[in-house]
């Protein structure tokens, strides 16, 4: 009897202890499209993915009509020319190749680049949401931007605007957000940094860039 008393004094305790907590929620989503340096950030992103595209589908282009070269006057060489053009095709392919990856692969120059312009803005983000939470006393902030799924989430839990208030974001241009009532979100903006520009061009280093020929390597 007495261990049945124990355990619904600590369970009414946890549950009051869970009662004085005060809990908020971000949209991350909402807030990344209402920083200005963000939209900055993502355009340089998309500029430079796309011109550093346009180099790598080029040099496809170069190995394509040194093998389409090649097969035109194969016929006419010797085996000692042959083999010596073979070769180089399959060198200028893989320095392609390489190049592909170490643009558009895991921690390559774009992966850097958007650490360079877009961890800035979140550690601001996290300072803001630090800074508030502190000062109000939260004991947890969700994000409903991100992984977490939120069957519900009523809209005067969302300090979503103070965040942006505290990084000093413009009222009158700020884009709404329909905080009329509670909804399911259906998933936010991504700030990781491991994903894709906005816009951006496939940059599977697994494959060729699109619109690129990549030639099968000749026969020894």
């Amino acid at each position: 009897m007495k261990k049945k008393v124990l355990i619904f004094t600590v369970i009414m305790f946890a549950a009051l202890f869970i009662q004085a907590q005060k809990f908020a929620y971000v949209d991350t989503e909402y807030i990344l499209d209402n920083i200005p340096e963000f939209a900055e950030a993502q355009s340089q992103l998309d500029e430079i993915s796309s011109q550093w595209q346009k180099e790598i589908e080029a040099k496809f282009a170069e190995v394509d009509k040194m093998y389409k070269d090649y097969q035109t006057q194969a016929v006419l060489l010797p085996d000692d020319m042959k083999k010596k053009k073979e070769q180089e095709i399959v060198d200028k392919e893989k320095e392609v190749k390489n190049l592909q990856r170490n643009r558009f692969g895991k921690e390559g120059d774009l992966f850097k680049k958007r650490q360079e312009l877009v961890k800035p803005i979140q550690e601001k983000i996290y300072n803001a949401i630090q800074e508030i939470s502190t000062s109000n006393n939260y004991a947890v902030i969700f994000d409903k931007g991100g992984s977490l799924t939120m069957m519900y989430a009523n809209p005067k839990y969302d300090i979503s605007d103070e965040v942006l208030d505290n990084l000093g974001a413009s009222l009158n241009n700020r884009k709404g957000k329909g905080k009329t009532g509670g909804t399911t979100p259906s998933g936010g903006k991504n700030a990781n940094t491991e994903s894709a520009p906005s816009g951006g061009k496939n940059t599977n280093t697994d494959a060729a860039p699109s619109g690129a020929s990549v030639p099968r390597e000749p026969k020894k």
